[in-house]
């Protein structure tokens, strides 16, 4: 069970779901993904850190009718928050909230991309990101799904300088488009056209990934927990996935890795 304690600039570093209800929200994922919980009380509106054999996974906080539907927010490591935040506007997104710190914890802003899809930032102090990642009940895949992926790919390069690649062998028939980001030579994410299977005027958005041991049986628990499958099982040369949407309405999908 290896320990996640740094990442590199630009990758994936931590989730957070906004919830409409934090105890139906906490109920439902730690019976989809084994979680437990911490409470951070009153003075941080009572997030909730998930966590996995004690180590932090994903947070989840409550759902602010003025920020869009309830949704899975992908925060990008930085070492040096304010110096990424002034790029952003220069690269044609925008800066949501203003670097704030987290007390004992990191410093963090809520942003969005040139296309239009929110994420964060965080540079850690007493918390680098998730403790645990790419195993079971933790994120393993993080990919922005945007309406203009080529802007969003500019956008990225921009800011956090990511090279891109496309995947060998994938199947454009549902995502026309779709490219690898790499930090130092390492893929971090994705950046792809928006499935067909989404209606039409989706927003742009950063897509979640889970980790899980058997798909079809995480599929039979999320519906057995009152979620709904927007995509059935199927597989693909990543494993077998499925995309589903949680009780408060935010999607996620679920995938096992091929062995090895």
């Amino acid at each position: 069970m290896p320990k996640m304690t740094e990442y590199s600039n630009g990758t994936p570093c931590w989730i957070t779901l906004s919830a409409p209800d934090l105890n139906e929200a906490k109920d439902f994922y730690g019976q989809v993904f084994g979680w437990d919980f911490d409470d951070m009380g009153e003075e941080f509106g009572h997030y909730q850190i998930a966590k996995r054999h004690g180590e932090p996974v994903a947070g989840i906080g409550p759902h602010v009718s003025t920020s869009g539907d309830p949704a899975w927010m992908t925060f990008l490591s930085t070492d040096d928050l304010d110096a990424i935040a002034k790029k952003i506007p220069d690269a044609g997104g925008a800066v949501v909230t203003e670097p704030m710190d987290v007390p004992g914890q990191g410093r963090m802003v809520v942003a969005s991309d040139a296309a239009g899809a929110p994420f964060g930032l965080w540079q850690g102090t007493g918390m680098h990101g998730a403790g645990l990642a790419n195993e079971t009940g933790t994120f393993v895949w993080n990919e922005n799904l945007s309406t203009d992926p080529a802007r969003a790919r500019d956008f990225y390069q921009q800011v956090f300088g990511y090279a891109y690649e496309k995947p060998e062998g994938m199947d454009t028939s549902e995502i026309a488009e779709y490219h690898m980001a790499k930090v130092d030579g390492r893929p971090v994410g994705g950046i792809g056209s928006q499935p067909r299977m989404l209606p039409p005027g989706t927003p742009s958005f950063w897509n979640t990934y889970f980790c899980v041991d058997d798909t079809d049986q995480s599929v039979a628990t999320i519906r057995q927990q009152g979620g709904e499958i927007l995509v059935e099982p199927q597989d693909a040369p990543f494993g077998r996935f499925a995309v589903a949407r949680d009780k408060g309405g935010a999607s996620f999908a679920v995938v096992t890795p091929p062995a090895g």
